[in-house]
């Protein structure tokens, strides 16, 4: 029996999920959670999500299918009629249109309730704050405030935590730790709009391409737009 404890890593088939896998995978036997919730390249991402799980070898997977958010709507991730925005988001500016209404709690709550069952005893999000979309369920304080409802609320208690590694880091330092640990960059999908070819043009793409190029590599996913 291994003698390391288990994590839940929450993959999205992202970069930053995918970096936060190899973290993880670095320390602890792994279960994997990953959630389609109606968003416009579920079926991208869902691929992502098991070309990591393939190349991590690991076998305890939870695909789990929460599409009352798209019902719900009030994100252009969910909603046609929605324009996503194009380019890099301010810092400090508006809440971009592809904030999806608390979603990071809906996920949480399911790893949550998952570690009980299988006894985890960390569960990984590679949430970014620092050079992210300013996404309020993306901050620090969030993820501090949801961990004490967690110690409170199962029957865990502190047994289980939430972990953010990547929390502070910038697009080109994630991109510089996920070449330091070998992560399959190459699996991992960020586009907001597009299933084939990466749009270029969205702020997920935006932020993905500055991370590469900062970094001094070159992203290896094919994109229609790179100007």
């Amino acid at each position: 029996m291994s003698a390391r404890e288990k994590a839940i890593v929450l993959v999205s088939g992202g970069l930053d999920s995918a970096v936060c896998l190899g973290e993880a995978a670095l320390g602890y036997d792994l279960a994997l959670l990953h959630l389609n919730y109606g968003q416009r390249t579920e079926a991208r991402e869902l691929r992502a999500f098991d070309d990591l799980a393939a190349h991590y070898g690991v076998g305890q997977k939870l695909v789990v299918d929460i599409t009352h958010l798209k019902r719900i709507g009030g994100s252009s991730l969910l909603d046609p009629d929605l324009e996503v925005e194009s380019g890099l988001p301010a810092p400090g500016g508006a809440i971009p249109s592809t904030y999806v209404p608390f979603r990071n709690a809906h996920i949480l709550a399911i790893a949550v309730s998952w570690a009980e069952v299988i006894e985890a005893d960390k569960i990984f999000i590679g949430a970014v704050e620092e050079d992210g979309s300013g996404y309020p369920d993306c901050r620090e304080e969030f993820y501090a405030r949801f961990n004490e409802a967690v110690q409170a609320g199962t029957r865990l208690g502190r047994r289980l935590s939430i972990a953010t590694p990547l929390i502070h880091l910038d697009k080109a330092a994630i991109v510089r730790r996920g070449l330091e640990l070998e992560v399959p960059l190459h699996l991992t999908w960020s586009c907001y709009t597009e299933e084939d070819e990466a749009c270029g043009r969205c702020e997920s793409c935006r932020l993905r391409l500055r991370g590469f190029a900062a970094a001094g590599c070159k992203d290896p996913i094919p994109y229609r737009d790179e100007g």
